[in-house]
């Protein structure tokens, strides 16, 4: 059933995407740049959340001409599902990145005891892999960073720039000040809503919390999650910025480009190029104006120690010559933490169990209406942001975030998110094997602001092998 469902909605996306591939069409899939200059005013080092923004940018000025470098391909079919976003981790549009053993602290349920570490390698980076929720963050958290020394980014200044780039379809939202219109990235609620996230939002209601938008001018509270979703697709920021202005004379994209170290002057420590290999064959690529790293928060700091930037006792260990600048390139590591989730149990078949949502009915209405659960953001229905008693309860600073899933890890009967997940044999056989038939929902409570700190280092001097994670 499940190879059936696979085939059946990898041929409808296929052809949906196809017969919309024109070339005035802002949806069009993106293809290699044909040859490649030695230079440009501007090399953009990964085509993610980040780097596809920048490249829409500055090739709005034509008279710059730009390289945009992306280690991996395209995005993928199925990836334009929500529901499906599991399903692309441990693929080879992942990087597969995993962690350190932590000593007994964490990831104790896992496979090896190692937490999964997804981040995406195609265009759109983890924009194209996540499961699409459009959380801004607090404005304490951006007031806090500009005053630590961040000059721009305090709430009021970075506002701005997510209105630009918003076009949100709730109409309700879309009148505030806190949201805008006409951008190239497009949000909304899934088109699809369960009796359990309805029954999610009302708990809150009668907890005494609000039913607010937490985008907006106040975060705690309860909502039905918002996500970077288009007509019931995926809209990644690839699909946002880069596919509209694909076709831009001055924009060079060349895919499946692993960047192995960015070209330093060792004297004037001016940055002037990137060194990649692509089908085999090693580039040198020189840059007028600017190098710019945008790889993601792994493969960035990564690279930079792989070009003689870092902590210089840990690059001579590695080999790594000539060392640059002694900075603490992949210190202060910190992320949200979270509990893979709580459980409950229902008698009424209310879940998103699989058999009620890959089925060739639902692929066939999905494709035409996109109202069905497959609509829906990983699975992820609802979110609400709550203090515990560690939080003050007068300012609207939560300290903890919750994830509403109709459903459960058993989902789809261990054959797809218990893998992306990582759990382990043994926990998989004694925790969720004997509820693998029951109707269930569940909670994935996140700290926010957690004290634990970690670092990313190099295995070694070679660009291929994947860096040391410590979270």
């Amino acid at each position: 059933m499940l190879l059936e469902f696979t085939m059946t909605m990898t041929t409808l996306l296929g052809k949906y995407f196809f017969l919309r591939d024109s070339a005035n069409n802002p949806e069009g899939v993106v293809r290699d740049s044909r040859g490649l200059w030695t230079e440009y005013d501007f090399i953009i080092i990964g085509a993610g959340s980040a780097g596809a923004v920048v490249a829409n940018r500055l090739t709005e000025i034509a008279e710059w001409n730009v390289l945009l470098l992306e280690a991996g391909g395209d995005e993928s079919f199925l990836g334009q599902v929500p529901a499906m976003a599991a399903d692309l981790q441990l693929t080879e549009r992942d990087w597969q990145y995993q962690t350190e053993t932590m000593d007994g602290q964490a990831c104790l349920g896992l496979e090896n005891k190692r937490c999964l570490w997804p981040r995406g390698k195609m265009m759109g980076g983890t924009s194209s892999l996540n499961y699409m929720l459009y959380v801004r963050g607090n404005r304490r958290d951006y007031d806090h960073w500009a005053s630590l020394g961040n000059v721009g980014w305090s709430y009021d200044e970075v506002l701005p720039y997510f209105i630009k780039s918003e076009d949100n379809q709730n109409p309700t939202l879309a009148k505030t000040k806190y949201h805008g219109t006409g951008g190239y990235l497009t949000v909304s609620e899934s088109q699809y809503h369960s009796p359990l996230g309805d029954a999610f939002i009302q708990g809150g209601l009668e907890m005494g919390y609000k039913n607010r938008d937490g985008n907006g001018k106040y975060q705690t509270g309860f909502m039905f999650a918002q996500g970077t979703i288009r007509k019931g697709h995926r809209c990644s920021t690839s699909k946002a910025f880069i596919r509209p202005i694909r076709k831009r004379k001055n924009l060079h994209i060349s895919m499946n480009s692993h960047v192995m170290k960015i070209l330093i002057n060792p004297v004037t420590k001016h940055a002037y190029g990137v060194q990649f290999i692509k089908r085999g064959r090693i580039y040198q690529i020189h840059a007028r104006k600017e190098v710019i790293l945008s790889a993601g928060d792994t493969a960035s700091p990564h690279l930079l120690m792989l070009s003689g930037i870092g902590p210089a006792d840990h690059l001579q260990e590695k080999g790594i010559y000539p060392i640059l600048a002694n900075l603490p390139v992949g210190q202060n590591l910190h992320d949200h933490v979270a509990l893979g989730e709580i459980i409950f149990l229902i008698d009424q078949p209310y879940s998103l169990k699989e058999e009620r949502v890959r089925n060739i009915p639902t692929i066939l209405n999905y494709t035409a209406w996109g109202g069905t659960p497959l609509s829906m953001l990983g699975g992820v229905e609802g979110l609400a942001w709550l203090n515990t008693k560690y939080a003050d309860p007068t300012d609207d600073w939560p300290d903890v975030q919750f994830h509403f899933v109709g459903s459960c890890v058993t989902a789809d009967r261990g054959r797809s998110v218990r893998y992306s997940h990582g759990v382990s044999d043994a926990v998989w056989e004694k925790y969720y094997s004997p509820i693998m038939e029951r109707d269930c929902w569940s909670i994935m409570p996140v700290t926010l602001r957690p004290k634990s700190r970690g670092y990313i280092r190099l295995n070694s001097a070679d660009p291929f092998d994947k860096p040391i994670i410590n979270p």
